[in-house]
């Protein structure tokens, strides 16, 4: 942001407006601030409850299914297929490596090979090891009976293949005992999707078994990825994300879902089903003590807390009503290009939408798609692209500073005669219809000399936007995680020496120092001086690092063209009003300014 233009250092004494400019600046930012907590709460405390909430619309209660049986039920004769030892089998293309275990037929590894861990040595697990050894594995079944639900996840499995598959490729789990009958076939393809194809049945009568990402994704290692898990759905085309506070675990939604599965910042599991009406969702919430896992960057184990940290856990289970689930299986990065190719069944729907901006989503993805565009044509960097779309956006936006600048001049030309209307009508209450009459004379004044008292304002109403939407936009593109530039190890992390802040709030300084504010009172104007660099510190200190990269450069880049604008006839005209009524103000005919002028 290339400065907060104040309003006021047109309009002679009433700063009224640059109060409001402040107040609503501050308002924007404690509402955004309001909105991400609603869908992206903070950690669970340790000391919080478990959630009693009541079911949330269109959700109803998990239940035992009526085609479930329990374990205590005579087996059929039907004859036994099990295996005789424990086997894994990998499945991999060039996006992944997935290891399969026949013990429950489910995923133990998870393995992206674009992505790397927290460590940036071995590629990205997106499997949860400590939550999936409490609460389940990716590609477990899930129903509403816990006995079976065990049984089916315990199982010995006779998988149609042991090694390593190379994609395209079909993998089958078989299992047949104490009266169950399970097959579940994945097939795999070049993508990050795979198929899957689940019939449970006991002696013979459909179980209505779920397929179901238990909870909790690879990367979450702080307190700030646990608390943006959330619950991702579409129906109709219509996209909803749901904070893990508002999810209820063994809830079941009644379709039809487009698509529909959990999240975190950067990685998502969704499930595509191939009958979408027909689909049902069953929403898994836990929760989990890390306070000793290994790596979650401060979390762990050289400076876990002495008492429990409990995170949240999400997770989601998909079926069919007909106890035969057929759908796609979506497992990877939250990145445009990739959820744009992806669509649901029979639909023109995309995964698109899983990459949620908040309130100023399309400005964030413009930016985002422009800033993209720059790292694959022009700079191969992110952070260079970071700082080369910043100076474009403020040389776009120079003409309106220039303007600004000009209104502002006519408004000091006009100034005396605004003030001997005021003086006209000095001593008025503030109820006093008359100053309702000062009012008309001062704008009827101004609208004479082609003034435009909001002049000031259009720049700052034109940056916030963009400012805000760099600042949801920035810490959720996966393109920007590990993206270093400099001495900055992560675009998407804090500055872990905070020099972008620091830099951020002398720069931020500077642009007040440097742009002329004639008009402003004094001690308004060295309010400002100090409390716009340290607001902005402050929201930079531990955000990501690329807010504040935007932001400095963006100053830097004002601090330049305000420099030079000073040394034009406009700078010096405005400058040499701005001392005269300074002295008049001091009651001399000489003497120095007592406010914070613009600077050569």
């Amino acid at each position: 942001m290339a400065e907060f233009k104040n309003p006021t250092q047109q309009g002679g004494g009433d700063n009224k407006s640059l109060l409001v400019m402040m107040l609503v600046m501050v308002a924007v930012f404690f509402g955004l601030q309001m909105y991400k907590s609603k869908h992206n709460p903070q950690t669970v405390s340790p000391n919080q409850p478990t959630q009693s909430a009541a079911p949330t619309p269109g959700a109803s209660p998990a239940a035992p299914d009526a085609s479930v049986a329990t374990p205590a039920q005579a087996a059929t004769a039907t004859p036994a297929i099990v295996a005789a030892a424990e086997a894994t089998t990998t499945v991999e293309n060039e996006l992944y490596r997935i290891t399969f275990t026949n013990r429950g037929a489910h995923v133990v590894s998870w393995q992206l090979k674009k992505y790397k861990d927290t460590d940036r040595k071995l590629p990205l697990d997106l499997v949860h090891d400590q939550a999936a050894r409490q609460f389940g594995y990716p590609l477990s079944l899930y129903t509403y009976d816990a006995a079976t639900t065990t049984a089916l996840n315990q199982a010995l499995y006779v998988p149609s293949a042991t090694g390593t598959l190379a994609s395209p490729s079909s993998l089958t789990f078989s299992y047949s005992g104490n009266g169950l009958t399970v097959t579940k076939t994945f097939t795999f393809d070049e993508t990050y999707v795979l198929h899957a194809d689940i019939a449970v049945t006991r002696n013979g009568a459909p179980v209505r078994a779920l397929l179901s990402w238990p909870g909790g994704f690879g990367d979450e290692e702080d307190a700030r990825s646990y608390a943006a898990a959330q619950l991702d759905t579409s129906t109709n085309g219509k996209a909803d994300h749901v904070a893990f506070k508002k999810v209820i675990g063994g809830a079941t939604l009644n379709g039809p879902f487009d698509w529909a599965g959990v999240s975190d910042l950067y990685f998502a599991a969704v499930f595509l089903p191939d009958q979408p009406d027909t689909a049902t969702l069953a929403t898994l919430h836990d929760q989990l003590d890390v306070a000793k896992a290994k790596h979650n960057n401060g979390l762990g184990q050289g400076n876990a807390p002495k008492g429990p940290l409990v995170v949240p856990i999400l997770g989601a289970a998909i079926g069919d009503t007909s106890g035969h689930t057929l759908t796609r299986v979506y497992v990877g990065p939250k990145a445009v290009a990739v959820l744009k190719a992806i669509h649901a069944s029979g639909s023109s729907v995309t995964l698109e939408p899983l990459l949620d901006f908040g309130f100023f989503g399309p400005i964030g993805k413009i930016l985002f798609l422009a800033l993209q565009f720059i790292q694959v044509h022009v700079a191969s960097n992110w952070g260079w692209s970071i700082v080369i779309l910043t100076l474009i956006i403020n040389a776009i936006l120079l003409p309106l500073r220039i303007k600004t600048m000009k209104s502002g001049l006519k408004m000091q030309r006009i100034q005396p005669q605004m003030d001997a209307i005021k003086n006209k009508y000095k001593g008025l209450k503030a109820t006093d219809p008359k100053r309702n009459e000062m009012n008309a004379e001062i704008m009827q004044l101004q609208k004479d000399n082609g003034v435009n008292m909001f002049g000031g304002c259009i720049p700052t109403l034109i940056q916030m936007p963009l400012l805000f939407a760099f600042l949801y936009m920035l810490p959720k593109v996966v393109e920007l995680r590990q993206a270093h530039w400099l001495w900055l190890p992560d675009l998407s992390s804090a500055d872990p020496y905070h020099i972008l802040p620091i830099l951020m709030v002398v720069s931020q300084f500077l642009v007040q120092f440097y742009t002329p504010s004639p008009g402003v009172d004094p001690q308004q104007q060295k309010m400002m001086a100090f409390m716009m660099p340290a607001f902005s510190g402050y929201i930079t200190w531990n955000y990501a690092s690329g807010l504040a990269l935007y932001w400095a450069i963006g100053n830097l880049f004002g601090i330049a063209t305000q420099a030079v604008m000073n040394q034009t006839s406009l700078g010096r005209e405005m400058r040499e009003i701005a001392a005269k009524r300074a002295r008049r103000k001091a009651g001399t005919g000489s003497g120095r300014a007592q406010t914070i002028q613009g600077r050569r």
